[in-house]
């Protein structure tokens, strides 16, 4: 092989492994390590891959260093971090991950900071704050149990969760105070039977820490064997991640339960709703459902549709929702979280939702008509004391 020949053939296979990695970041949700690492192993490729069989070896090595676990990291009682390899097929088990020093606290840490909201912790509390404070939102009478909020970036719907946050804020107060939320998103990239429950001790944003209800995390995944605690299902996904940093500016010093769906069978669903109830007779919990609404490119459509949708679920008619959602006509992303909130919500007495706010992305950037719309809600399910 000549040396255009051989340039061209290594040109080729270097697109290809980078095709390759680049599906596999799509499958985990790795992409921004994937693309650190294309960039890195790039400039290897121009000093070695000189040879088909130097090409080889790196392309090997590169695609195997990009696919394998995740990173995580801990902290202990004296605030020394210490980095463990969590692989993606990990198991841990109902009681959460066995530790090897007791006195370590099992960290997670947010994925989304940087991109679906901003990494430094003054201006995410400064956005966030001004989202909640700006909202007007009625006087909510009774208890509120069970709400829904957007997970777009926040420059996006940013504005709608503010009123959900708002709503709460003003009804934690006083003999209403909460004691844990539960966050309840889905998989965007990875299906698996089930609820995957984040375990681990503590959650950190750029705005700081916030604690996991362990216990109420383990009593949960001691109802079903459909509810499992288990970090590895959640890689890089936002949909309940980014609810987080509201919920600590609203309520700050509640307990978090972070849940995903990895199905859409509705025995999941019930076996979930059943647990919270359970969860609820223990202490006081607001459940909270993290979905957009429908995504399309017609503005018109989306806000028509958006507005028959809310109306159905201010009746609290699951019925109709269920039938009018398919994968080709999803009214709510999160369609399983709101299923399970509204059902939660029924069973402790909510006679109906309270919609506080609706927005799409076409109504704050116009130009984005015609090209993708999605709508966002803002609404809270609330029984009378």
């Amino acid at each position: 092989m000549n040396h255009q020949g051989q340039d061209d053939f290594i040109h080729k296979a270097w697109v290809k492994a980078q095709y390759t990695v680049l599906c596999k970041g799509l499958r985990y949700g790795n992409i921004p390590q994937i693309f650190s690492r294309i960039q890195e192993v790039e400039i290897i490729m121009i000093w070695f891959a000189r040879s088909v069989k130097t090409l080889t070896l790196v392309c090997v090595l590169f695609i195997t260093a990009c696919s394998d676990g995740k990173s995580d990291s801990r902290v202990s009682s004296a605030g020394e971090q210490k980095l463990v390899i969590a692989q993606d097929n990990s198991s841990l088990g109902k009681v959460g991950e066995q530790m090897k020093n007791k006195t370590d606290l099992v960290l997670r840490s947010a994925r989304g900071s940087g991109r679906w909201f901003p990494g430094d912790g003054k201006q995410l509390a400064t956005m966030v704050g001004d989202f909640i404070k700006k909202a007007e939102v009625p006087d909510i009478k009774g208890r509120i149990v069970g709400a829904i909020a957007p997970h777009a970036g926040y420059i996006y719907s940013g504005k709608v969760a503010g009123y959900t946050f708002k709503a709460i804020q003003a009804n934690a107060v006083g003999e209403k105070g909460l004691e844990t939320v539960v966050v309840l998103g889905f998989n965007h990239r990875r299906g698996f039977r089930g609820v995957a429950l984040m375990d681990g001790d503590v959650f950190v944003t750029p705005m700081g820490e916030i604690p996991i209800d362990v216990e109420s995390t383990r009593f949960l995944a001691s109802i079903s064997k459909r509810i499992i605690a288990d970090y590895s299902f959640f890689g890089d996904e936002h949909s309940a991640e980014n609810e987080i940093p509201f919920v600590q500016a609203a309520v700050p010093g509640v307990k978090i339960v972070v849940g995903l769906f990895g199905d859409h069978d509705g025995e999941t669903m019930n076996e979930l709703v059943s647990a919270l109830s359970e969860l609820s007779k223990k202490k006081k919990i607001l459940v909270i459902a993290s979905t957009d609404m429908l995504h399309h490119a017609d503005y018109e459509l989306v806000t028509k549709t958006d507005k028959a949708t809310l109306e159905k679920l201010a009746s609290m008619d699951t019925d109709t929702l269920i039938k009018k959602w398919n994968m080709d006509n999803q009214i709510f992303c999160g369609m399983m979280p709101v299923l399970t909130v509204m059902r939660f919500a029924g069973m402790q007495g909510c006679k109906k939702a309270t919609i506080l706010y609706y927005r799409n992305s076409g109504d704050d950037f116009p130009e984005s008509r015609g090209n993708w719309v999605v709508g966002y809600g803002a609404a809270v399910f609330v029984v009378q004391e």
